[in-house]
């Protein structure tokens, strides 16, 4: 971030930004060509997902992808991790991964080198990039607690369709949605749905003693005991 508050985009490659060089399917071809930051317009490739769960997913793989050749310790997290752990397919707004803070600027190095445009936002918990026109969040610190090394190494490896990659464990994923409440931020009803989904796959206690006595995960704890959730 520059010192007048505005966003600093990080250093990027003499000449500019790179095209994304996208992963390659079992035969070696490339997927269909992308102009740096993923932007399609009409007439662009008709092979391209229109559909927004559609690009979506396709952002995720084609990061993680970049992740995973770049030797990095992260897991996938936010919707497209609930969507891997057999949750819904409405996917939200962007992508989420976990990085630790030490390698974030590691991980913006690979991400670029792939030619993704990588930013730092005014959020100083986490870095953004774009890829296939969709956001990606490269997150470090979740409900004020920086991602740890075990966070990551409790995740487990799960398809994203046609691309395997690490995926933020339940409890993990419900333990940094539910911390987060506080009297600014307290939409339950986009969180309930994952914990309907994914109840019997989350240590429950494990959740509460993460989140403490704050009132407005207490709250919802008890919303979910009144609709026999857990």
């Amino acid at each position: 971030m520059t010192e007048d508050g505005e966003d600093a985009t990080l250093a990027r490659p003499p000449g500019g930004t790179r095209e994304l060089r996208l992963a390659t399917d079992a035969r070696g071809q490339a997927a269909a060509h992308i102009p740096p930051g993923g932007a399609r317009a009409d007439g662009d490739d008709p092979g391209l997902p229109r559909d927004r769960n559609q690009a979506i997913l396709e952002a995720a793989k084609q990061v993680g992808a970049v992740l995973k050749r770049g030797g990095h310790l992260f897991a996938l997290a936010g919707s497209v991790a609930v969507h891997a752990h057999g949750g819904s397919g409405n996917l939200q707004h962007d992508v989420d991964f976990c990085v630790r803070p030490e390698d974030a600027e590691p991980v913006a190095a690979t991400l670029r080198d792939a030619g993704l445009t990588v930013y730092a936002p005014p959020e100083d918990w986490l870095l953004k990039a774009t890829c296939f026109g969709q956001d990606v969040d490269l997150i470090f610190e979740l409900a004020h607690r920086p991602v740890s090394a075990e966070m990551l190494r409790r995740a487990r490896e799960l398809p994203v369709e046609s691309v395997r990659m690490p995926v933020l464990a339940p409890t993990d994923l419900l333990s940094g949605l539910v911390a987060a409440f506080s009297e600014h931020h307290c939409d339950f009803g986009a969180v309930l749905p994952i914990a309907r989904a994914l109840r019997e796959k989350v240590d429950w206690e494990q959740v509460r003693r993460d989140c403490g006595d704050e009132p407005m995960p207490a709250a919802f704890f008890f919303l979910l005991e009144r609709l026999n959730v857990i």
